[in-house]
């Protein structure tokens, strides 16, 4: 939780509050095969090793999170070709309320999406200069799931 070195004592005790009991779910997303899979050639992008989990809780909303990054030499095309087939596999539905054309998807409570990144939104998330993610088709594949609340599932 990038966040909470921001946040004032009483904002860190009700996110731990509200995020309690969250280790389990957070553990379960983080061990989702979709996550691993990859069309051939990706690769995990350096410094990105790790599956980036955790949970997360804003105006009493809590959600539990799974991210992963990935290099990937060739095309957005062939990375969306490669998570529908994967996501339908999976048990992963197209996420209805979604345009066509984004990588979105739902499974009982839980969304997952891709995101293509660019050089100005790694700069933005302090990851400088990354021409290994933004050479071809660097992504992330995100996966979260809402707390106790009554949030469908989407992107």
């Amino acid at each position: 939780m990038f966040a909470a070195g921001t946040l004032t004592g009483c904002a860190l005790q009700e996110l731990a509050r509200d995020c309690g009991g969250t280790d389990g779910r957070v553990k379960e997303m983080a061990a989702l095969g979709i996550l691993d899979s990859r069309p051939g050639k990706a690769t995990v992008a350096r410094g990105f090793e790790e599956v980036d989990a955790g949970c997360w809780a804003d105006s009493g909303d809590v959600a539990v999170y799974a991210n992963r990054t990935y290099a990937f030499p060739g095309t957005q095309g062939e990375v969306a070709a490669h998570y529908r087939t994967a996501a339908a596999r999976d048990g992963w539905n197209p996420d209805p309320e979604a345009s066509s054309d984004d990588l979105c998807f739902v499974k009982e409570k839980m969304s997952l999406y891709i995101a293509f990144l660019t050089a100005e939104g790694l700069a933005e998330d302090g990851h400088g200069s990354r021409p290994d993610l933004t050479t071809g088709a660097g992504y992330s594949i995100n996966v979260h799931s809402f707390v106790n609340s009554g949030v469908e599932a989407g992107c």
